[in-house]
């Protein structure tokens, strides 16, 4: 079970840095609003979060207790040292911190729910209870990530909230989304990206558009892109060329949006919707 789990999470890694064209995000084409990055980069880190991610799925496995909170302590201690990790395979570059966040908290899920016959949605509640609380509460301002920057700023939860509301955008939207989605395996996770991208708080893009009113007008292009009928359509994908053409101009990402469809990915690998 757990090396079915690793090997979902190390392919959802991989199928999300190679779809392509994702609006300011790095691709096997286009390095977009990343210049210090590119697709070797992507690959390098994934490779390096191999380890994590098992590591991740045996916390899941083993855990016996009944305070799942304990449980995701004991993951976050591993997810710092695989920060480390990354950033050795990537001289210092920041790829995959939030997925290491993120996935590491569905690998470790997925592994305790499957064992135990449980949902995952439901035990990742369990995990991050009081999570915000927890983190948020009592910040040193001088040092914040991106993610605390936009909840002392504009009480945006960020990844925290999706995560302590048991990544509602996921069990909703984006996983049902992309199970019905029809095209290739890139036209799939490409409209899947801009189906996340049109309702999602990415804090990462709000970093870079310095103001969360900016959001606004990402809502309104993503959700554009998809009434044009998406990647299968020629209007769809000029749309996008163009926005493109925006977000590297102004220095726009959707780190947020892209770590979301991660997980998308995995949870579809598993139900075997991909």
């Amino acid at each position: 079970m757990i090396k079915e789990i690793v090997d979902n999470a190390l392919k959802a890694l991989l199928y999300e840095a190679v779809t392509l064209p994702k609006p300011g995000l790095v691709d096997p084409v286009d390095q977009g609003s990343h210049p210090d990055m590119d697709i070797y980069t992507f690959i390098d880190s994934s490779v390096a979060l191999a380890p994590y991610l098992n590591k991740a799925a045996q916390i899941g496995e083993e855990f016996k207790g009944h305070n799942l909170t304990q449980m995701f302590q004991k993951l976050r201690q591993e997810g710092f040292l695989a920060e480390t990790e990354m950033l050795r395979a990537t001289q210092a570059i920041n790829t995959h911190k939030g997925a290491i966040f993120s996935l590491g908290i569905f690998v470790c899920a997925q592994s305790y729910a499957k064992k135990h016959e449980q949902d995952i949605f439901e035990v990742i509640k369990k995990m991050c209870r009081g999570l915000i609380h927890h983190d948020l509460s009592t910040l040193n301002k001088k040092h914040l990530t991106a993610g605390e920057e936009q909840y002392v700023k504009y009480q945006i939860g960020g990844v925290r909230e999706l995560a302590e509301r048991g990544y509602p955008i996921v069990r909703d939207s984006s996983l049902p989304y992309l199970k019905m989605s029809q095209g290739t395996i890139n036209q799939r996770l490409l409209d899947t990206l801009m189906k996340i991208a049109s309702q999602a708080d990415d804090t990462t893009f709000v970093k870079r558009a310095q103001g969360r009113q900016t959001l606004a007008w990402l809502h309104e292009i993503s959700e554009k892109f998809l009434k044009l009928g998406g990647s299968k359509t020629q209007a769809g994908m000029q749309f996008l060329k163009e926005e493109n053409a925006i977000f590297k101009e102004h220095d726009y990402t959707i780190g947020g949006c892209a770590d979301l469809l991660i997980v998308t990915i995995f949870m579809a690998l598993e139900e075997n919707s991909l």
